[in-house]
């Protein structure tokens, strides 16, 4: 594998990973606002850790996993501060809390590097 291949690898797995992270320590707190939020926390730690596994492995159902896992996670996190999520109001003052903002950029992160990612397959 090459320096570069192996680095956008290092850098998507620690992208996932923080992400899973994040959401693993906030699930808890989720369901004190609805059960279902709690829920999708918990199953977004599990697969971001599933999507890192799947990169590590070299494998495109794991850049694919974690693709979808950042985009879902950032359409949710500008949804839960605007419109708001099913039996939940809009935080709009929750946009700079410190664990969604670390979340935010690593989702964000990880869908720059995915794009860098496939441009060096094709």
């Amino acid at each position: 594998m090459r320096r570069t291949a192996r680095l956008l690898m290092w850098l998507a797995i620690g992208a996932m990973s923080i992400t899973g992270l994040i959401h693993g320590i906030e699930a808890p707190d989720g369901f004190t606002e609805a059960a279902y939020k709690g829920w999708l926390f918990y199953a977004n730690a599990l697969g971001s850790l599933l999507a890192a596994w799947g990169i590590l492995q070299q494998k495109d159902w794991g850049w694919n996993l974690g693709m979808v896992i950042a985009v879902g996670s950032l359409a949710a996190y500008a949804a839960s501060r605007t419109i708001g999520l099913p039996l939940i109001a809009p935080e709009p003052d929750a946009w700079l809390e410190p664990l969604g903002v670390g979340a935010f950029a690593a989702e964000a992160l990880f869908v720059i590097i995915y794009f860098l990612h496939k441009k060096r397959m094709s």
